[in-house]
């Protein structure tokens, strides 16, 4: 092989073959490598003649290793050249074990009239145009990420360990490398949060879900104790009908969340000022309207009893009486008309489907800065149709969740239960709605009260929206009532009708 080595070289065959950029090498009949290029020690990861006296096969993946001998077999029996591309694929092992997929040519090679093979090997062309184009998204998903401030995570269930790229180790304050155990990720999270965060998990790890997970939470840097909220949006991935895998995509939406609060907390005080102004007029018109009739039966009821205790005069007292009744008439009628211009306006229902009315109803709330608690749904599938005014029973169910979160702010674990089902009364079916929390609960006297104008259980509250709620709930053909045994916390029932 020496003298081989040396005749090669004379011929300047080696300077010429360490030149050529692909992968080369050079094997005898017997299949052993007599020579290798620089190209060739590199893509396999051999140092300089490591691979010669190495047997060909040895570089084969050992399933392509029968298929590589048929080749051979092939081309010794005919030698001729070979092209690549041409169904000649192998996979390739380099020193460490993986797995490389190549195009393969031969060509013959006859020295000193012995016949040697001249293998050279190229990257496959299908591969490296996979590869490039995976380089190419990921460069369009890396400035995507970079724009957007996406962080991707994957969290392997069966390991327990989450896979996760810089910017989610920036959200969690920067301190953990690539791979994180499930545990410490979790640790991070608010443990506010932590339940409605499994709760999400939970549904999509079942397959009825598609896997669709989406949640929002807080975390907490373990260092200077900042919280930042963060949205993620992921789908499960099953395996054997169970879930393997979870995958998703992350965003800082603090200063969102910042804006919603300040937007919800200008809204709110928005709408108490209008309120307050809503009930000064009304108060005032009814205080105007009332205020004459009232002073006449005044002076027909001193009257009265001027005549009782003096000299009785029959006639006197009579005509006193009837004023009375006159003026109290009058104030009746006033009443009537002041409420009958209040409540002026046709009232334009439509056919809805309420379980989505309630969904969009819980969004609000949530988006309006009552977040702070867990929702859970018992809602009827198929549900038919309920007729009713759309805005006008959203803003009741918006006002029995604001009301129900306000007395769960002392509640560890606060939770919101919406029930929806079909009730039958006085033989005709109707759509009923249950909201109950899990707060301290009413006592009997202020459940009583509940219903009753200007009655509140809040320092800042004005006692008109539930007075407002039943009166909403009563002109869509239902009816809105308290559990005045519900405990703990309270318990809201309404009906509505449905589309005939």
């Amino acid at each position: 092989m020496h003298n081989l080595i040396e005749t090669i070289e004379n011929l300047n065959f080696r300077t010429l073959f360490d030149a050529i950029a692909d992968a080369m090498l050079l094997t005898e009949n017997a299949g052993h490598v007599v020579l290798a290029n620089p190209a060739a020690q590199q893509l396999f990861d051999f140092k300089e003649n490591e691979l010669v006296g190495l047997a060909i096969e040895m570089l084969i993946a050992p399933r392509y290793r029968k298929q590589y001998r048929y080749y051979q077999m092939l081309f010794f029996n005919k030698p001729a050249k070979l092209p690549m591309g041409v169904g000649n694929k192998f996979i390739a092992l380099n020193r460490c074990g993986q797995e490389m997929l190549l195009d393969v040519s031969f060509s013959p090679l006859e020295i000193q009239q012995q016949l040697y093979v001249l293998i050279t090997f190229t990257a496959s062309r299908q591969h490296q145009k996979a590869e490039n184009a995976l380089r190419a998204s990921e460069e369009r998903l890396r400035l995507a990420k970079q724009a957007a401030g996406f962080g991707i995570f994957d969290y392997d269930f069966k390991r327990g360990i989450v896979y996760w790229d810089r910017q989610m180790r920036k959200f969690w304050g920067g301190h953990f490398g690539r791979i994180i155990s499930y545990k410490e990720f979790v640790t991070a999270i608010h443990p506010e949060d932590r339940a409605d965060r499994q709760a999400a998990i939970d549904y999509a790890m079942d397959p009825a879900s598609h896997g669709e997970y989406k949640a929002e939470y807080r975390i907490v840097d373990p260092d200077d104790k900042t919280e930042r909220w963060i949205s993620v949006v992921g789908r499960v991935y099953f395996q054997a009908g169970c879930a393997n895998r979870l995958v998703g995509v992350a965003r800082d939406v603090t200063e969102q969340k910042i804006l919603q609060k300040k937007l919800g907390m200008q809204r709110d005080e928005a709408e108490k000022i209008l309120k307050q102004q809503v009930a000064a007029h009304t108060a005032s018109a009814i205080a105007h309207e009332l205020n004459q009739p009232l002073t006449a039966i005044s002076a027909y009821s001193e009257v009265v009893l001027h005549t009782l205790h003096n000299d009785l005069n029959v006639q006197n007292l009579k005509k006193a009486l009837e004023g009375c009744v006159e003026q109290t008439q009058r104030a009746g009628r006033s009443l009537h008309e002041l409420i009958a211009f209040l409540q002026k306006g046709e009232l334009l229902t439509e056919p809805l489907d309420l379980n989505d009315v309630i969904r969009e109803a819980l969004d609000i709330a949530s988006n309006d800065g009552y977040e702070r608690f867990r929702s859970k749904l018992n809602l009827e599938k198929d549900l038919p149709a309920v007729q009713c005014n759309h805005t006008q029973v959203q803003k009741v169910l918006v006002n029995l969740f604001r009301n129900a979160v306000e007395a769960m702010q002392t509640v560890d674990a606060p939770i919101l239960t919406i029930t929806t089902k079909v009730q039958t009364l006085n033989e005709k079916n109707i759509a009923l709605v249950i909201v109950k929390d899990s707060g301290p609960g009413l006592d009997q006297t202020m459940a009583k009260r509940i219903f009753e104008p200007f009655f509140t259980t809040k320092p800042s509250g004005i006692g008109m929206g539930l007075t407002i709620s039943r009166a909403l709930i009563e002109a869509n053909g239902g009816q809105l009532w308290i559990d005045l045994d519900a405990k703990p916390g309270a318990k809201f029932y309404f009906t509505l009708p449905f589309v005939a």
